[in-house]
């Protein structure tokens, strides 16, 4: 799968941070990396457009990195979610994983050859979710199409 028109979301309170990750993103990739120092403008940018994969740091003023993709999750339900964390806390880890759909647990400081693979997985899982969607809608209507013959050919044999 092509990283053409996929679209990654770096959220930290750190701008060093995100900085950090976005130009190592776009020196390295070539997908459309946005960037946020608070949850909130991330939450109302992503009400808008389609993301592939978010990356939340666990501890930010306002809202936590849980609460933040766990409220990403009804908005953006496909997208790969990844927590970014200076905590190796197991027990954070769980209850992200629980609550948000956490896809991967990443501590800092990361790796970004590991993030990058990180993030090109999470983009690929995000696409065949897409595609698993768009397959599942057409057979729907496949199957309300045969219903309709089904109940017409009835009829016509009444």
């Amino acid at each position: 799968m092509s990283d053409q028109q996929t679209t990654v979301m770096i959220v930290d309170d750190e701008e060093m941070v995100v900085t950090s990750i976005r130009s190592f993103l776009e020196l390295e990739t070539s997908h459309r990396v946005r960037t946020f120092t608070s949850p909130s403008d991330a939450l109302d940018a992503l009400a808008a457009e389609h993301v592939h994969v978010i990356v939340a740091d666990y501890m930010m003023p306002g809202m936590d990195g849980i609460t933040f993709l766990t409220a990403t999750r009804e908005l953006r339900p496909q997208a790969a979610r990844i927590l970014l964390t200076g905590y190796a806390d197991r027990d954070n880890a769980i209850r992200a994983i629980n609550e948000a759909g956490l896809y991967h647990y990443l501590q800092k400081p990361w790796d970004n050859e590991e993030l990058k693979l990180i993030i090109r997985n999470g983009i690929e899982r995000s696409q065949l979710f897409n595609e698993l969607d768009a397959r599942v809608a057409a057979l729907e209507m496949a199957n309300e199409e045969l219903s309709e013959f089904r109940q017409k050919l009835i009829e016509a044999f009444l």
